[in-house]
């Protein structure tokens, strides 16, 4: 392994930081790269998850874009007044499942609050900071272990089939501009110039948000490929297979207590656990407003004009993803469902509709079996990141940005459990 001038600066750090355990919870993309930015920094870290392989949850199969820039926060003025719409099945595509249950009323009462303008606006542009505070750190992450996960920077087309939805985009890409990112407002005809699969689109649409420096990568690759750099670089502890029952971290000890009653103690505990935080958190005392939003996504061979950039088709919230010689499509939301049993008629919908808009983009009837997972949605769309207890440390909630902002949560998080300044 090479040493940058960071690695030997972080290296340097205190002795109590170096010695410090830390119990990690999930190996999906958010738990790998908080285990790698804690190890990195000399703490001894412990890793835990409950499969058989890194990222076989939510970060199995998702959407796999790296949308540091389009980090727009789901709770807005514009989704506010379809909510009566979407609690009775009236969206095709984005449907919100009611409960009973008082956590959901006090979530849904926190999106409220959140869908103001100037909400909106604080919780994009505070997203966006993090989206780009991950890139810096998963670039960096790759100057130091060169690993391969279909990594690639293709950019981004957000195509927008009406002017005053491509009117308000151009307006949010304004704003973000004053921030960092790089976007542009293109007419159709430059559109179909930077992608000719677009040519073949059905159905006129009236352009595009063009973010040039958007990225892609498998994070279940990334995942195992990190693995692999976290016990062979940092001597990470990682155990596979390992169920976590409950967490205790009221005393001298932070305790992570498995199902088969082995109990693996350390002086903290991280949760990376997204959906199944809730789970964990039962009996601590400890609340995180999580709530499930469900996405489907298929895999398919190349077609004749498989997409070279990213695209996401806003109308139908269908994103094109290409992953090395296939393409990931991924979509469809369904706010408050628990279980990831795919439905047949959901995924029929999903390629049908990705044929619909690219119909020559993959080899559709080639498509694997198909796969569901449950993204972990704040109110906010913010993730949350907070000491809770003295000994427990949340890093959840990322909602549908998690691959996007895993890095850049995992350095927050690593500053403040070790007393890093920013």
């Amino acid at each position: 392994m090479i040493l940058t001038e960071a690695d030997r600066a972080v290296s340097a750090g205190p002795a109590r930081m170096r010695a410090r355990s830390i119990i990690v919870i999930g190996a999906g993309v958010v738990g790998v790269a908080t285990a790698y930015a804690l190890a990195r920094r000399g703490a001894k870290v412990i890793l835990i998850d409950r499969a058989e392989t890194a990222g076989r949850g939510t970060s199995y199969a998702n959407g796999a874009q790296l949308s540091y820039v389009y980090t727009d926060a789901l709770a807005n003025p514009a989704l506010l007044k379809r909510i009566p719409a979407l609690l009775i099945g009236l969206d095709p595509v984005f449907r919100l499942r009611p409960s009973v249950d008082p956590a959901f009323f006090g979530w849904l009462l926190g999106f409220l609050r959140n869908a103001s303008s100037t909400r909106f606006r604080s919780n994009t542009i505070e997203g966006l900071r993090l989206g780009l505070e991950s890139r810096r750190a998963l670039h960096s992450l790759l100057e130091r272990h060169p690993i391969a996960f279909d990594h690639a920077a293709p950019g981004k087309l957000h195509i927008h089939e009406h002017p005053a939805s491509l009117a308000a985009a151009r307006a949010m890409a304004e704003l973000k501009g004053g921030h960092g990112a790089i976007q542009h407002c293109l007419t159709r005809a430059e559109v179909v110039a930077i992608e000719p699969a677009l040519a073949a689109r059905r159905g006129a649409f009236a352009g595009a948000i063009y973010t040039p420096d958007e990225e892609v990568g498998d994070p279940y690759l990334f995942c195992n490929a990190m693995l692999a750099v976290l016990r062979r670089d940092y001597a990470v502890d990682i155990r596979l297979e390992t169920n976590v029952a409950a967490i205790d971290g009221t005393a001298d000890r932070a305790v992570a207590i498995c199902a088969e009653g082995e109990r693996i103690e350390a002086d903290e505990i991280v949760l990376c656990t997204g959906i199944d935080t809730m789970r964990l958190l039962r009996g601590t005392g400890i609340s995180a407003p999580i709530l499930p939003m469900k996405g489907y996504s298929f895999t398919a061979p190349a077609g004749a004009a498989m997409p070279k950039v990213s695209i996401t088709d806003v109308v139908r919230k269908i994103v094109f993803c290409r992953l090395g010689t296939k393409l990931r499509v991924a979509g469809l939301a369904e706010l408050g469902v628990h279980d990831t049993t795919i439905d047949a008629r959901r995924l029929d919908q999903l390629r049908g509709s990705s044929r619909a808009v690219l119909p020559d983009a993959a080899n559709y009837d080639a498509a694997h079996g198909g796969w569901a997972g449950l993204r972990p949605v704040t109110p906010s769309s913010l993730p949350i990141i907070r000491r809770a207890r003295s000994r427990i440390s949340l890093n959840v909630g990322h909602g549908m940005l998690g691959w996007t902002f895993a890095m850049g949560s995992a350095e927050r998080v690593a500053r403040m459990i070790l007393g890093e300044d920013r």
